[in-house]
């Protein structure tokens, strides 16, 4: 996945947030271009780009340059009073068939249908793109950066990190970018196997070797042969073992089991752990001489909770993934992505990558909401912190502007989505929610809250009943009816 694949080029600031929130909604990544920021094509897969209040002609072709995408292969969004327009569409504009028109205020349906014009792919870029993992973040960029590195290299790597958070992707990938990415890579998980069968797994047996060897078998060093080799989970390897790969790691010389001829190997190797072998090493459960043999080049995944920001972009790559198995994808509303970061994640990525095929075969193509997702992962939904927001604001005067953060969240909400909502329970989510953080804000003040909700009490109090909110309510606030607090 690319870091953004859409330029958004707008003076106006509130016009651009509501472009680039709408793109997000729809699974793009944009950009708001920035002078101190690059734009170059060698951090981005330019996909399209949106031109809007500029009114620099020179300025607008240096942009479109920069992003060196053919004309042919770049989708123009133009909004319809943009300067650049007519510029954009007349007949001696290269990018004349490529423009697509907006209208504000801006239509939900109207910018699904253009940007499915988006081309996915450049056709005329002659190399494939380096890999990458995906993720725009900085601790994200820092391990793309260490692979980069690494990968042109035969030198070992070992791959730190918790359970779950793509040390595999991570060897696969220096694989790819290496100079051995056409020959083969074999896995195999070291702590899933038996100790006593992990040597025949690992360098083969001759027939008759041992019971059940019916037949000569190679080993995963004989498989990888001139490529790489992925030791995962390598602290829970026995020490009998890890000697006999210490000495093919120093030797680069194995023989299979029940055999005594000597074969060389040419293999890169990759080790993977979540556990800490210092501690390991200094308890004596792991070779000291092993580990430094292994962790010529450390490479430390980050845990998800640790870049959450890449969530977005995380799911986006998982619904692709479900769309190449033949499944359906699953979008998240506002709120269910603000539940989503106040979770712990100790699965991390693999834990977020189980949740999204979940939620895509309850909700095929829908928008699941906070509600929606399983009890652990709910939290306090991103509703009813706008809903705060907002009457926290009417207690500081309602002739202040709204700011530009609670705006761009309710600018988000309008959008409707492409599998439709259902309404009722949405503006009940709503309510509940502007409902009580009033009661917050209120010290739980049935009377004060109506005020600040501009209704009348008793109104209040029906919907307390209605949605069972009455133990936020102040034991000492009666009752109009019966002159007792709210039962």
């Amino acid at each position: 996945m690319p870091n953004s694949n859409v330029l958004i080029i707008e003076s106006n600031g509130t016009r651009a947030d509501i472009v680039t929130s709408a793109l997000q909604f729809m699974g793009f990544y944009p950009q708001r271009w920035d002078a101190t920021l690059p734009t170059d094509s060698m951090t981005h897969d330019w996909r399209a780009v949106y031109i809007g209040g500029i009114d620099d002609e020179t300025l607008c072709e240096q942009l479109l340059a920069s992003l060196e995408v053919p004309a042919d292969q770049l989708l123009v969004l133009v909004g319809s009073d943009s300067p650049q327009l007519e510029r954009m569409t007349k007949g001696g504009s290269p990018y004349a068939a490529q423009v697509e028109v907006l209208d504000f205020p801006l239509r939900y349906e109207r910018l699904a249908e253009a940007v499915r014009r988006a081309p996915t792919l450049r056709a005329t870029q002659s190399q494939p793109a380096p890999l990458r993992l995906v993720g725009g973040s900085t601790a994200m960029g820092r391990v793309n950066a260490l692979i980069r590195q690494v990968s042109p290299f035969d030198s070992s790597v070992l791959v730190l990190g918790e359970s779950g958070t793509g040390k595999e992707m991570v060897a696969r990938a220096i694989h790819d970018c290496s100079p051995r990415r056409d020959k083969p890579f074999v896995a195999i998980n070291c702590g899933a196997i038996p100790a006593e069968l992990l040597e025949s797994e690992l360098f083969g047996h001759e027939k008759g070797a041992f019971t059940g060897a019916i037949s000569t078998r190679k080993g995963r060093f004989e498989m990888a042969e001139g490529g790489t080799l992925f030791l995962d989970e390598i602290g829970d390897m026995s020490l009998p073992m890890q000697v006999k790969l210490l000495r093919v790691l120093q030797e680069r010389m194995y023989e299979r089991v029940g055999s005594n001829r000597t074969q060389r190997c040419d293999v890169r190797i990759i080790a993977a752990t979540h556990r800490n072998l210092e501690v390991a090493t200094a308890e004596g459960r792991f070779r000291e001489d092993l580990y430094y043999r292994l962790s010529v080049f450390p490479l430390e995944m980050p845990p998800l909770r640790e870049h959450l920001e890449d969530m977005p972009e995380l799911i986006y790559e998982f619904n692709q993934r479900l769309q190449r198995r033949g499944l359906n994808s699953v979008r998240f509303s506002g709120s269910a992505m603000q539940s989503l970061r106040q979770h712990a994640w100790p699965g991390n990525v693999r834990e977020l990558s189980n949740l999204v095929e979940r939620l895509a075969i309850l909700y095929p193509n829908s928008e699941v909401r906070a509600s929606d997702l399983p009890e652990k992962y709910r939290g306090a939904q991103a509703v009813e912190e706008t809903g705060g927001s907002v009457v926290r604001a009417m207690l500081d005067g309602q002739s202040k502007p709204m700011p530009a953060h609670h705006r761009h969240a309710l600018e988000t909400e309008i959008l409707l989505p492409e599998g439709g909502v259902d309404l009722k329970d949405h503006l009940a989510d709503i309510e509940v929610g502007l409902i009580r953080q009033a009661l917050d804000i209120t010290d739980g003040v049935v009377a004060h809250a109506a005020k600040l909700l501009h209704m009348q009490r008793t109104t209040l109090v029906e919907k307390l009943r209605k949605y069972g909110l009455q133990s936020a309510c102040r034991s000492s606030d009666p009752s109009p009816e019966s002159g007792t607090a709210v039962a």
